[in-house]
């Protein structure tokens, strides 16, 4: 029995690459029963695939005799379903939302791309860095001299999976409330515009300049970014309000008037200060001197340093799985908790168990297998 909020609900993943299969962890982590329908093929069966994990995997050929069919059975069982490919295959295939939805009236129907269901892109190729490239994100992120694409995470995952997974929730309380299925149209596009909401609304009052590296957030304040340590490792600090920047100034002996803070003129000679001053301490110690502090420091660490740091040791943040160190689900809940479900990673890992746990009938099964439908990949 899955663990967690979601516990009981139904939901069938069309399985994708970037924000889909987040979104699937995401809700798996929140106890929902997923099955997740690949592609049969080459696949490793290993846990180092994170954003897999907790669904129960079904390799399908969707082009082969009874597959359709048997989604369509999935789908009428299921209180949701997402898919991440592009406008029209969906139909093609015979699954999209109209024919699901006959079936399955209650059904919230997701489709994540990045571009949207239409628009002028909307059959068009692309990844992350696109999508974010025209809601004005990555023109606002990096030094002053090129936009940086800021890993995938505005796009395929916060602006993609993040949006996603709310609008396959908010669908679920509406169905349950209504009896009505819908179409949750998820544009990685419009979810990176979404994002920017406080920076145009700063844009439209003047607080925000165009260029980058100009503004307090984006690595044009001193007093927001990060300073090399004497070991070449790295400390981050952001007090942007003035007591906080009062007591970090303190801390470091710099001598300067608090009040010129917001002070423009004053911003070169106090990156100069800042930078000076880090310099003379390797990062463990500013560590010692500044977390835990009003100072709005931290020390940079890497992903091989993050699992055990005392504030993410104590809160579990991190957990290990079949040696595989990871985050852990999130967000807490006080009466019910979420889990990492299942842990068997390979492609078809769970063909007959979840179909039938589903209520797919052995000959039907049988009948896939037959027909060449149905058929675990090659490890």
């Amino acid at each position: 029995m899955s663990q967690g909020p979601l516990a009981g609900t139904r939901i069938l993943e069309f399985s994708g690459i970037g924000p889909g299969p987040f979104a699937g962890m995401l809700l798996s982590d929140l106890g929902a029963d997923i099955i997740r329908i690949d592609r049969p093929g080459y696949d490793r069966d290993t846990p180092v695939h994170v954003t897999r994990r907790g669904r129960r995997s079904v390799a399908l050929d969707l082009k082969a005799p009874g597959a359709t069919e048997t989604c369509l059975a999935l789908m009428g069982r299921a209180d949701a379903i997402y898919e991440g490919f592009r406008p029209g295959v969906m139909e093609r295939l015979g699954l999209g939302p109209d024919v699901a939805l006959s079936h399955n009236p209650r059904l919230v129907y997701g489709r994540m791309t990045g571009w949207g269901q239409y628009g002028p892109l909307a059959q068009a190729a692309g990844h992350d860095i696109n999508y974010i490239a025209i809601s004005g994100a990555l023109a606002a992120i990096g030094p002053a001299e090129q936009p940086m694409p800021p890993l995938n995470l505005v796009g395929d995952f916060g602006g993609g999976a993040l949006y996603l997974v709310v609008g396959l929730l908010a669908a679920l309380l509406h169905a349950r409330e209504t009896g009505e299925g819908q179409v949750v149209d998820a544009a990685m596009s419009d979810g990176a515009a979404s994002l920017m909401a406080a920076f145009y609304g700063m844009r439209a009052d003047g607080r925000w300049k165009s260029e980058r590296a100009g503004n307090m957030l984006d690595g044009g304040s001193p007093y927001y970014g990060t300073y090399r340590c004497q070991d070449d490792r790295w400390v981050a600090i952001g007090p942007l309000e003035p007591q906080f920047f009062r007591h970090l100034i303190k801390l470091l002996g710099i001598d300067f008037v608090p009040e010129r803070q917001e002070d423009r003129a004053a911003w070169p000679a106090l990156r100069r200060s800042f930078e000076s001053a880090f310099l003379r301490r390797p990062q463990a110690e500013w560590i010692a001197l500044l977390e835990g502090t009003d100072a709005c420091a931290a020390g940079v660490i890497g992903m091989e340093d993050a699992p055990r740091h005392p504030h993410n040791s104590a809160r579990g943040t991190f957990v290990e799985v079949e040696g595989v160190i990871q985050p852990a689900p999130a967000p807490r809940f006080s009466k019910t908790p979420g889990a990492i479900q299942q842990t068997g990673f390979g492609i078809g890992a769970h063909d007959a168990e979840a179909l039938l746990d589903w209520g797919i009938d052995r000959s039907v099964i049988d009948m896939l297998r037959a027909s060449g439908a149905l058929a675990k990949a090659e490890l």
